[in-house]
């Protein structure tokens, strides 16, 4: 598979290798030993999600608290997204940027998003099945949203009405929840993915010794 980083600091697009004859397609989706050299740790999966959108459907910009914050790895298996990741570190240098992968089932791209980014995506045909493995559980009041529609953001979604959850309707602007402290800081995301990189090296030392 070929790993691309993108644009914001803690993400990266994933690109497997198809393999298909006059049975079908076979592929490596997921391989957490190729995740972990780029990203510096492995995904400690916790939970696995999966969601079925309508055409137009709009979900997020979601977060969480850092630490533990929820790293996530995306993929649509069935139809196709247009996913967003969005930096929502404030001291970040790209705080409020964003960029856009595209996930279907023809290529069968991911996209890993590291603890305390945004993440949303708009469904592009009836039915999308998008399916993410997480590093952390869900929990309550600790996972927050930014309104996907916030004109501070300006996310270009590409369809004319966003069909949104009451939820995600009704979350703070970028500078509303800036002003609250309710975003992760950048300094503290970079301190505690560090503790996990050096976690994991401890770890990797005392398995060959």
């Amino acid at each position: 598979m070929k790993i691309r980083p993108l644009s914001i600091e803690g993400a990266w697009e994933i690109t497997p290798v198809q393999y298909g004859d006059d049975r079908g397609t076979f592929l490596e989706w997921y391989r957490f030993d190729h995740l972990a050299d780029v990203v510096g740790h492995p995904l400690d999966l916790a939970q696995a999600n999966l969601s079925t959108s309508a055409r137009g459907v709009v979900r997020g910009v979601h977060f969480a608290d850092v630490p533990p914050g929820q790293a996530k790895y995306v993929t649509c298996v069935s139809g196709a997204v247009l996913d967003v990741v969005v930096d929502l570190r404030a001291g970040s240098p790209t705080f409020g940027q964003w960029e856009t992968v595209r996930l279907d089932d023809t290529d069968r791209r991911a996209v890993y998003i590291s603890e305390g980014l945004g993440h949303a995506f708009c469904s592009l045909t009836e039915g999308a099945v998008v399916t993410y493995l997480c590093s952390a559980t869900y929990r309550p009041g600790h996972e927050h949203g930014i309104n996907p529609l916030d004109p501070e953001l300006g996310i270009v979604w590409p369809v004319e009405t966003a069909l949104l959850s009451p939820k995600d309707a009704a979350a703070p602007s970028l500078s509303e929840a800036l002003a609250t402290g309710l975003l992760p800081r950048y300094d503290t995301c970079r301190h505690y993915l560090e503790t996990m990189r050096r976690d994991g090296d401890s770890q990797s030392f005392a398995a060959s010794d």
